[in-house]
């Protein structure tokens, strides 16, 4: 039976007919859905571009880099007028050009330092566009933490990978990493803060054509995990734009991981929020948990900095990421300080006085309770920016 030109008409007057005729298909899903993109370079542009076509409806982007003239090469979203704008607004500005319909969240800020973990949960998937393990370990955690899968992406000239991750049921980033791997990642860690600011500067070589193919299939993973379909989760798929040698390969769980325990409930409270003092959030677990032994932060925070040479030590309260070059150089004598770091607090720790914005932590982020063996997390859910439909 042919096609008859008021089918033909019909078709033309919908966006995304052409998806529908994919049996499977449900673009209701995709306009529903809720994606956390952090990166916005070359594989970032086309990991949004490719949301955007699909018509997905609810996007938040992270990225703290401002767009470069270098960038113009495989960045299908940036022109030459947005020399100098952060990428993140850039990008979500162009992606609100290919289809106006999105609603699209754009964060200038350091997902290790200013993306609370309420983003985290509140996303049915998590993209990761990034180019350093550091970030990858953190979104990995992030994810673990509030159990949400994530595809993430890596270019290198002609090669990239792409790999998915949903623990504890598969396979994690960290599963994934060899020794060399967390050598590099401790040295890093382990040197100055002007030195790890130094190693984190340095770029990678990239083609548009290796972004292209790796964020195609990264984003063909996320509309598979919407339509409950298998994903590449605890498996991996190579690519090899040299010899087209490419090929899949599938991740074991390291037996040795942390992340394959059945994570923590968490609880969200709507009456707290980044003003809210930490003694408040104290004894509001205390009330779901029956006491509290002390409160986990969902990230290191810088609390003060002190110079091996004079003894001048200045409280900061920042992740470590936002420490300024000015407040690592000693006002007295210019000598380097080192961080002294907060992880977590008890009942008698001074820190309980202060708010979370205080301490460092950014909004809508998750705290987490320990009594004995048990944990709960408390999400911070006052200033939560977000206001679309969510599932918890």
């Amino acid at each position: 039976m042919g096609v008859t030109r008021e089918d033909s008409l019909v078709l033309a007057d919908d966006r995304f007919a052409r998806f529908e005729l994919i049996e499977w298909w449900d673009q209701a899903r995709l306009q529903d859905a809720r994606i956390l993109v952090v990166g916005a370079g070359a594989l970032g542009n086309e990991v949004l571009k490719n949301l955007a076509l699909l018509g997905v409806g609810h996007v938040v982007l992270v990225d703290m880099d401002r767009v470069e003239l270098s960038n113009l090469n495989r960045s299908v979203l940036f022109r030459e007028s947005d020399e100098g704008e952060p990428k993140a607004l850039s990008a979500a500005k162009a992606v609100r050009g290919l289809y106006p319909e999105i609603r699209i969240e754009p964060i200038v800020g350091n997902v290790l330092a200013e993306v609370g973990l309420g983003y985290f949960r509140w996303a049915q998937v998590v993209v990761g566009a990034l180019d350093n393990r550091e970030a990858r370990v953190f979104v990995n955690s992030a994810c673990a933490m509030v159990n949400r899968p994530w595809i993430d992406g890596g270019i290198e000239v002609l090669q990239g990978i792409v790999r998915g991750f949903a623990p504890p049921a598969t396979s994690c980033y960290e599963c994934t990493m060899s020794q060399i791997d967390w050598d590099l990642l401790n040295q890093r860690r382990s040197c100055s803060l002007l030195a790890g600011r130094a190693v984190n500067s340095q770029a990678t070589p990239t083609t548009p054509t290796t972004a292209s193919v790796v964020a195609a299939i990264q984003v063909q993973e996320v509309v598979k995990l919407l339509h409950d379909m298998e994903a590449l989760l605890g498996r991996g798929y190579v690519f090899d734009g040299a010899g087209h040698s490419s090929y899949g390969v599938t991740y074991p769980i390291d037996p040795g991981c942390g992340w394959h325990e059945p994570p923590a409930p968490i609880e969200t409270l709507t009456d707290l929020d980044s003003d809210t003092r930490l003694a408040t959030v104290w004894d509001r677990a205390s009330g779901i948990l029956g006491g509290v032994d002390a409160l986990d932060l969902s990230r290191d925070l810088v609390a003060a900095l002190e110079c091996p040479n004079c003894g001048r030590r200045r409280e900061v309260y920042v992740p470590l990421p936002r420490v300024s070059w000015e407040q690592m150089r000693c006002g007295s004598c210019g000598e380097e300080c080192f961080p002294h770091f907060l992880h977590s607090a008890t009942a008698d720790d001074r820190v309980l006085s202060r708010t979370l914005r205080e301490l460092g932590l950014p909004a809508w982020d998750v705290v987490w309770a320990r009594l004995g063996e048990e944990i709960v997390g408390i999400e911070i859910a006052g200033d939560r920016p977000l206001r679309d439909s969510r599932t918890g």
